[in-house]
C-alpha cells in the first residue's frame, strides 16, 4: 500500500490519542512501520506546535493549519480542534484536495454539517467522523444481529452516557462550556457518541422529544479567579426518540452523573430477543433469546455473554482473546478510514452519518425549547 502522510491539526488530549493510535496501527495489522506517517502538525501557537512535533517525531510544525494544507507531502488531515473550527478547516482541506478525518461532533449545527458533507462530495474526497465507539467488536456484533433479524420486531431501545466531569461547582470554565466554541454541551460532547451508536445499530432517527438543562449556571472564569462566567450549554439531556422504522426509545446524557467515570451503554428489546452493550465490559455482548427453552426456574433462558473480545478482521496483534480498549477503538476507526483511501471504498462513519447525528441533536435542542416532539425533517 502507498504510504499515507497525515497532517494533524490540533494536539490537545484527543490529538495525543490520535497520534498514539496511528503509531499502533502497523503493529495491529503487520504493516511496514513507515506505511502511516504523521508528516506535520499544526496548533494555534508556534511553541505548542514545535513541542507537539518533537513528541510525535514529525518533521514539520506550524501555527497556521493552511501551511499544512499547502504541503505536497500531506495526503490527509486529522482535525482534533474545538468544534467551531471544524467547518473552516474542512472547507479549506477540500479546496486543497486532502482527505479528511474529523473529530466529533462534526459541526456547530445541522446546516453547517450538511454543507461540510456536500463540500466533500463535490471534491470527490474521502472523509470520516471519529465515532470510535462503533469499533468495538461487540458493537459490530450487535449490528449484525439486528440486521439479521435476530430480535424480530424491535420494540424499544435505551441509550445512556453519563460522566461526572462537571459535578464540582468550582471547576472553572473551559471551551467545552461555551456555546460559541462548542455549539452545545453534554448533548454534543457525549450525546453525539451514544446517538451514533443507536443510529449505527438501528438506522435513521425520525423525531425527538428532548429536555435539556444547565445545572450549574455560573463557574469561575479561570482557575483561582473570583470572577464568575455564565455557562450557556446543557449539563444534562433527556431524550425520547423514534426511529424512521417507528421504534420508540429513550436516551440519557449527562456530565453530572456523580460516580460515573465513562458510563456508556445501550439496550435493544425485540419480540424474539434482546441485546445489551456496556462500555465498562467491552469484551462481551449480552444477548437474550426467547427461542431458548423455557421451563421450571426459566429453563435455559437468560442473558448470556457472547465473546466478541478483540475479534478484529485481519488483526495480527494483540491476541484476539484480549479485551479491547479505548485506544484500540480509535486505532480501528483510523485504520478503516485509511483503508478506504487505499481501496477507494466508501467511508463509515461518513460525513453524512455525522450530519444525521447533528440533525438528531438539533431536533433535541429545538424540542427542549418548544416543549414538543420535533421531526428531523423540520430542522
Amino acid at each position: 500500500m502507498p504510504k499515507i502522510r497525515i497532517g494533524l491539526i490540533g494536539y490537545g488530549g484527543i490529538g495525543r490519542v490520535h497520534a498514539s493510535a496511528y503509531r499502533a496501527i502497523p503493529f495491529h495489522y503487520g504493516l511496514p512501520a513507515d506505511s502511516i506517517e504523521i508528516a506535520g502538525v499544526a496548533t494555534t501557537r508556534h511553541e505548542t506546535a514545535k513541542r507537539a512535533a518533537e513528541e510525535i517525531g514529525c518533521p514539520f510544525s506550524t501555527a497556521d493549519f493552511r501551511e499544512l494544507l499547502a504541503r505536497d507531502d500531506i495526503d490527509m488531515v486529522d482535525i482534533c480542534t474545538p468544534n467551531n473550527s471544524h467547518h473552516e478547516i474542512v472547507v479549506s482541506a477540500t479546496e486543497a484536495g486532502k482527505h479528511i478525518y474529523c473529530e466529533k461532533p462534526l459541526a456547530m449545527n445541522a446546516a453547517e454539517a450538511g454543507g461540510m458533507a456536500q463540500a466533500v462530495r463535490a471534491a470527490g474526497l474521502k472523509a470520516q467522523v471519529t465515532f470510535n465507539f462503533r469499533f468495538f467488536p461487540a458493537v459490530t456484533r450487535a449490528k449484525e444481529l439486528v440486521d439479521a433479524g435476530f430480535l424480530g420486531r424491535v420494540f424499544s431501545f435505551r441509550g445512556r452516557y453519563h460522566r461526572s466531569s462537571y459535578i464540582e461547582g468550582d471547576k472553572p470554565m473551559s471551551w467545552r462550556l461555551q456555546r460559541e466554541v462548542t455549539g452545545g454541551g453534554a448533548l454534543f460532547d457525549l450525546g453525539s457518541h451514544v446517538l451514533d451508536l443507536l443510529y449505527y445499530v438501528l438506522g435513521e432517527f425520525d423525531a425527538v422529544n428532548g429536555t435539556l438543562d444547565t445545572l450549574i449556571r455560573e463557574r469561575p472564569a479561570a482557575a483561582g479567579s473570583a470572577e464568575m462566567a455564565r455557562v450557556d450549554v446543557d449539563d444534562i439531556a433527556l431524550l425520547q426518540a423514534r426511529t424512521a422504522a417507528g421504534t420508540l426509545g429513550s436516551v440519557e446524557i449527562s456530565r453530572m452523573g456523580t460516580g460515573a467515570t465513562n458510563d456508556l451503554s445501550f439496550e435493544i428489546f425485540g419480540q424474539r430477543g434482546a441485546i445489551r452493550f456496556d462500555l465498562g465490559d467491552p469484551a462481551w455482548l449480552h444477548v437474550y433469546d426467547t427461542r431458548d427453552a423455557a421451563g421450571p426456574l426459566g429453563g435455559g433462558r437468560g442473558f448470556r455473554k457472547i465473546e466478541a473480545v478483540s475479534r478484529y478482521d485481519g488483526q495480527r496483534a494483540p491476541d484476539w482473546t484480549m479485551t479491547p480498549d479505548f485506544m484500540r477503538s480509535h486505532a480501528e476507526c483510523q485504520y478503516q478510514f485509511i483503508r478506504s483511501i487505499w481501496e477507494d471504498a466508501p467511508t463509515s462513519p461518513s460525513f453524512e452519518d455525522g450530519a444525521h447525528v447533528q440533525k438528531i441533536m438539533a431536533a433535541a435542542e429545538r424540542s427542549s425549547e418548544l416543549g414538543t416532539w420535533v421531526r428531523l425533517s423540520d430542522v
